[in-house]
């Protein structure tokens, strides 16, 4: 039986965190489904066609490496709910510090109640990646800073044109 996993978040932009938690999810399960929430109060600086586009061209050839086939989708309920139709038994969530791991455990322990077939698996962030925030690039692109070293190429390119050469 194929084991998928299920990886969400807004990847707004996708960062090189985002990328090194594909790149090791990647190699626990026959199939990784990358999940765009979509929230309607939230105005995100790229719309969820532009951010699956990356995350296909971006992340696409990681998945492939690994040999797992990709899936690229949106989603505006539950994450468990998602991973439920996607058939997903893993949940990856990455961690960058106790702040996360606070978070996630609650979240965790919630799912788990909820759909109890499903696992949550916690994934370290690798020390080179630990700060980057999709928060803290965006800001940083916004005031005309350089990005380059925490997102891929193919996502500074993007931020790039998007903010007017910032």
């Amino acid at each position: 039986m194929a084991r998928t996993a299920l990886y969400a978040g807004s990847f707004d932009p996708i960062t090189n965190g985002h990328l090194d938690v594909v790149r090791q999810a990647a190699r626990l399960a026959d199939r990784l489904v990358l999940a765009i929430g979509i929230h309607p109060g939230k105005t995100p600086l790229f719309s969820a066609d532009e951010r699956l586009a990356m995350l296909k061209d971006v992340c696409g050839p990681v998945a492939k490496q690994a040999g797992a086939e990709l899936s690229c989708v949106t989603f505006g309920d539950l994450v468990i709910s998602l991973a439920q139709r996607e058939r997903a038994t893993i949940l990856v969530r990455g961690l960058r510090d106790a702040t996360d791991f606070d978070y996630e455990m609650q979240m965790a322990g919630m799912n788990g109640a909820m759909a109890p077939d499903i696992s949550t698996v916690f994934l370290p962030a690798s020390p080179a990646v630990r700060p980057i925030t999709a928060t803290l690039v965006r800001q940083i692109g916004k005031m005309g800073g350089d990005i380059t070293s925490f997102v891929p190429t193919a996502v500074a390119a993007r931020m790039k044109a998007k903010l007017g050469g910032a």
